[in-house]
């Protein structure tokens, strides 16, 4: 099963994308813990990648894509994966949808978390105090917040077209978010 989580950040769609990551027994491919890796290894691109992400922007979408066609082609990914935080506009959308065709796989679930940006705000406020993350500071996230509304948002309604998205209620606990998600997938 392939899956592409959906949702402004701090929606959970990692922690969502973690337990589903147990429950289908596939991996949970998130291009931000790409991206956090290869920063923690100082490689090039990872230094790259911090200077654009620490401004709250987005990596260039040939970079993005290249890591992530390395990491879905890997065996654990064979029977499915569940991409979180990519893709963030419809170049990518388009791009990620040739790759697929190339690589002969197509997608089979969007799920899209809402959550109230409010709340979102809170969400990662709490996160990078837990995780000591510095690139999710007040000011970033405010600013991948209008980056979202504008360039990833629209995303949904390409998804839309090709009747493969589902909205998913991003409020409550973490439980019934899951529980929402997996009588979705059928599980």
């Amino acid at each position: 099963m392939r899956i592409v989580l959906l949702g402004a950040p701090g929606s959970g769609k990692g922690t969502q994308a973690k337990l589903l990551e147990e429950k289908l027994n596939i991996p949970h491919v998130s291009t931000g813990d790409l991206f956090r890796a290869a920063i923690a290894n100082k490689t090039p691109l990872g230094l790259a990648a911090k200077e654009v992400m620490d401004r709250g922007d987005l990596v260039a979408d040939e970079i993005t894509l290249g890591m992530l066609k390395e990491r879905i082609t890997q065996a654990d990914a064979s029977n499915g994966f569940i991409l979180d935080g990519f893709p963030r506009n419809l170049a990518q959308a388009e791009m990620l949808e040739t790759l697929f065709k190339e690589l002969d796989m197509a997608l089979d679930h969007a799920l899209l978390i809402q959550v109230d940006p409010d709340e979102v705000v809170a969400r990662i406020a709490k996160r990078a105090e837990i995780e000591g993350r510095t690139d999710d500071t007040e000011e970033v996230v405010r600013n991948r917040l209008n980056v979202y509304a504008e360039q990833t948002a629209p995303v949904a309604d390409y998804y839309k077209k090709q009747d493969i998205v589902t909205e998913i209620l991003g409020k409550g606990s973490i439980e019934d978010v899951q529980a929402r998600i997996q009588a979705i997938l059928r599980f």
